[in-house]
């Protein structure tokens, strides 16, 4: 059996897994509820031939290279090496609504937006443009049809 794990702080990677659950057939758990891996093919034991593709989630254009790449290299070191594969990893936008952040993500935001209202427009980075373009407001760039490539993947293994 085969299972979507995700982790959501503010939505967002919840609606793709259960986006990608209902384009797929698999289950889609939250990482807090996921108890016992070992029951599932995906994702459970890494050294028997398991198969473990990555979706990030951010509000930061996942074709901007400046951003994906050091995510990659993060990612790099966190992942067995014989578990990364980076056509098995996929970054996509989602959503924010600063009037349901709770007050420490307001307060990091709005320390990310008082730097990046003060950095000059060639210093500024593809977070610090997504905070700029986004502070104060409810955006959502969530996409579900992004999630076709994976499906794809998904069910060619």
């Amino acid at each position: 059996m085969d299972i979507i794990i995700y982790g959501s702080q503010h939505g967002s990677a919840k609606r793709y897994a259960e986006g990608l659950a209902e384009r797929t057939g698999l289950k889609a758990v939250d990482y807090k509820e996921a108890d016992s891996l070992g029951l599932y093919n995906r994702m459970a034991k890494l050294t028997h031939g398991q198969e473990l593709y990555v979706i990030t989630v951010g509000m930061v254009d996942p074709e901007d290279q400046a951003f994906i790449g050091p995510l990659r290299e993060a990612l790099k070191k966190q992942i067995p090496p014989q578990m990364y594969d980076e056509n098995r990893i996929f970054h996509l936008r989602g959503a924010i609504d600063y009037s349901q952040l709770e007050l420490k993500y307001r307060i990091l935001m709005k320390m990310m937006y008082s730097q990046a209202a003060k950095l000059p427009e060639e210093k500024l980075t593809s977070e610090f443009k997504a905070v700029l373009a986004t502070y104060g407001k409810k955006v959502d760039y969530v996409d579900l049809e992004m999630l076709r490539p994976l499906t794809a993947a998904l069910k060619q293994s």
